[in-house]
């Protein structure tokens, strides 16, 4: 039985606190908690009904060609070797609904697995995706030392958490991400190396979800090395059942949002409105189980699978729902007599179109002319079959609230406007990438910055290469990346950006090789850093007669090697000191090391499918897919998300069409907003609401409100109607 009287709390150091209102329950909710906490730390052992043990479920060893059974890290559980790009390790249908039920609306949950992965490669996992929706991904990439986590927002949108690290070294690992509400611990090998606060991941996974291991499908992302104990816990710290010496934590942040979620319901039961939030509800939630085929949803028409269709300058394809589209190149026309070449509204290229001389001047169909007779009367005429015709108006000229001084005479039409008229709102041709701008007379087309024209009239844009066509002069320290609308000044190898994110990349600063441990020098050399790179040298008064020694081993002066335990890098013997770098990539060079040039790699076993499977890749290619940057090497295609400006702002929106968000200043626009609880809304019951919180509105059935950091935003339900 829940107590209501007055509501009052603050912030102590202690949490959020409350008085007065819901007195009871919340004694009920930290008895609750209490006891939760209790029994999370008691043992070490795991419910078999909280734990998915992806081996034993897919009895791995059994019709999965491409894995076979090793010796593992330990001898307590069986371990694979995944090898090779022409494996399936798929669920069935039927036991992917039995996983995705365990996870399915969880909020705290931790991912575990023991790897030891191939120098370089870079793979996925563990994959739990719909459609082309990743709802839980787990991904190391070795080529860019990362280990990525792939899930979706609340807001349905796709997210990627990049954690600086190198799993791909040949070296066994024993890996674990915490997942609690929006909260994100990376441990490696017991240690704690990450600790995020991210957006609270969306689990209401859809029951025919696809959970695949070892790669993310068929023909992308497959792992290559050994994998043991890969586990999913449904519990909070569940890090432990690998570690049990590490430190836990009560209550979890995945605690602290449930009781904040309690008293959200508590103001819904005080606004008399949950039942009709419950339906709602009811009615969403039974939409998860529909199927929906594969569609492409483009300015308001669905196109199906595989159907085409042109959009302004581009031909377009629905290709498994993504929209696919290439440029039209326009050939040059050849208008016969009586026509003229133009362009036609919704067509990219000119057309030719028949003529009507009027007045000494050739017109095209539907060009309009305005004349006046001798009378003064202006008349109206338009190019129609080849002949001009007399445009009667249905009503008379708007009276103009400016003075006569201002009145501005056009030669398409015979009323007059005001100076400064929106010709723009009238309607106009301003179609891809490109912005209407009004003038003196009319209005124009100009391309949105960082966008060329495709037409003389501006009409469609497309992307300008700025690092191609030598528009951008990025700092020594980093390299130019082409990006949709902009670029990017990427960091060079040897430098990371110290958190400024400079346009030009001004902000990449030196790595210190020698104080993060990532250099080859031996133990009888000592590490010296350099722009760039780094020296192992000899100690001073250490044979200083030309000769070095590395491992062990006496080096002639200029004597030049490859490490033993690094065949990428070079080191060479000058005046007894050992100098050693990353090995220089020369493409045009026959001889080049494949294995650390893999950009050099001209096999066609090295290519790579585009994710739409038409295009071919080689190594060394990169290009843009679905607000990802992707880089082919060595028949493994490699995904990071495009770099993004920082926005120092509250409120933000990511247009539709683009990859980076935006500032808006009106927060209903808006579909990311870091919800602050200390900003509450008043709602028409003058009850106070959280940020974050929702309800139907007194009187309505079907508008939904919501509290967005003290604005309250309201919205028609379609789903109600």
């Amino acid at each position: 039985m829940w107590l209501i009287s007055t509501v009052s709390w603050k912030w102590t150091k202690h949490g959020l606190i409350y008085f007065h209102s819901y007195t009871m329950g919340l004694l009920q909710i930290s008895l609750a908690l209490g006891i939760f906490c209790a029994s999370s730390v008691v043992g070490f052992g795991v419910d078999p009904a909280l734990r998915i043990n992806l081996f034993d479920e897919l009895t791995l060893g059994q019709g999965f060609d491409g894995v076979t059974q090793v010796q593992g890290f330990h001898g307590e559980s069986r371990a694979f070797h995944f090898q090779g790009s022409s494996r399936e390790v798929k669920a069935p249908a039927e036991l992917s609904k039995q996983m995705v039920h365990k996870l399915r609306g969880k909020s705290e949950f931790t991912v575990l697995v023991t790897v030891k992965q191939e120098h370089l490669n870079s793979g996925v996992i563990l994959s739990i995706h719909h459609s082309e929706q990743r709802f839980l991904e787990l991904e190391s990439s070795g080529q860019r030392s990362e280990v990525r986590l792939h899930y979706r927002t609340k807001g349905q949108q796709a997210h990627t958490e990049v954690f600086p690290y190198s799993l791909a070294d040949d070296q066994w690992h024993k890996v674990s991400v915490a997942i609690s509400a929006s909260h994100v611990i990376l441990h490696v090998d017991c240690n704690r190396i990450y600790e995020r606060v991210v957006e609270v991941p969306y689990m209401n996974i859809p029951e025919d979800a696809s959970v695949w291991l070892g790669q993310r499908n068929a023909a992308h992302g497959f792992f290559k090395g050994v994998m043991q104990d890969v586990e999913i816990v449904v519990m909070p710290q569940g890090y432990i059942s690998q570690c049990p010496d590490l430190n836990r934590t009560c209550p979890t942040c995945n605690d602290f949002h449930g009781l904040v979620q309690k008293i959200m319901e508590l103001q819904d039961v005080l606004a008399k409105t949950s039942s009709k939030l419950s339906r709602a509800e009811e009615k969403m939630n039974g939409l998860d189980g529909c199927y929906c085929e594969r569609t492409c949803t483009v300015k308001g028409v669905v196109y199906r699978e595989d159907e085409g269709w042109t959009d302004g300058c581009r031909n377009c394809t629905c290709t498994n729902g993504t929209v696919q589209c290439e440029a039209i190149t326009c050939p040059p026309p050849q208008c016969p007599a009586t026509t003229a070449p133009a362009y036609v509204k919704g067509s990219c290229c000119m057309e030719c179109q028949p003529v009507c001389l009027f007045g000494g001047r050739e017109l095209v169909e539907g060009d309009r002319k305005a004349v006046r007779d001798s009378a003064g009367r202006c008349l109206l005429f338009e190019c129609r079959d080849r002949n001009m015709h007399r445009v009667v108006p249905s009503e008379p000229c708007p009276e103009l609230n400016c003075p006569e001084s201002e009145q501005i005479t056009l030669n398409d039409r015979c009323c007059k406007v005001c100076r400064g008229h929106d010709f723009c709102s009238e309607g106009h041709g301003c179609v891809e990438h490109s912005d209407c701008v009004n003038l003196e007379a009319g209005d124009c087309c100009v391309c949105k910055d960082g966008f060329r024209p495709l037409r003389e009239d501006n009409a469609y844009c497309e992307d300008i290469d700025e690092c191609a066509d030598g528009f951008v002069e990025c700092d020594s320290k980093s390299t130019c990346v082409n990006l949709p609308g902009w670029y990017h000044c990427e960091c060079r190898d040897g430098y990371h950006d110290n958190g400024l994110f400079s346009a030009n990349g001004e902000s990449c600063v030196d790595i210190n090789e020698c104080k993060t441990g990532r250099n080859t020098c031996a133990n009888d050399t000592v590490c010296f850093n350099l722009d760039g790179g780094y020296d192992c040298r000899c100690p001073h008064g250490h044979n200083c007669t030309g000769d070095c020694i590395h491992d062990n081993k006496v080096k002639h002066s200029g004597q030049i090697w490859v490490l033993d335990s690094d065949r990428c890098s070079v080191c060479s013997c000058q005046a007894g000191q050992v100098m050693c770098r990353r090995m220089v990539c020369d493409c045009d060079n026959p001889n080049a090391d494949l294995f650390c040039c893999p950009e050099c790699d001209p096999r066609l076993s090295s290519q790579c499918l585009h994710q739409n499977g038409l295009l071919t890749y080689s190594s060394g290619d990169t290009w843009v897919e679905n607000c990802q940057q992707c880089q082919c090497l060595q028949g493994q295609v490699d995904c990071w998300p495009l770099p993004c400006p920082p926005v120092d702002c509250e409120f933000t929106v990511v247009p539709e069409g683009e990859c980076c968000p935006r500032c808006v200043t009106d927060p209903c626009l808006a579909d990311t907003i870091r919800n602050d609880i200390t900003k509450t809304c008043t709602d028409e019951h003058n009850i106070s609401r959280f940020s974050g919180s929702s309800w139907i509105k007194h009187g309505t059935e079907c508008t939904l409100c919501q509290c967005k950091n003290g604005h309250i935003c309201c919205s028609v339900d379609p789903m109600c109607l």
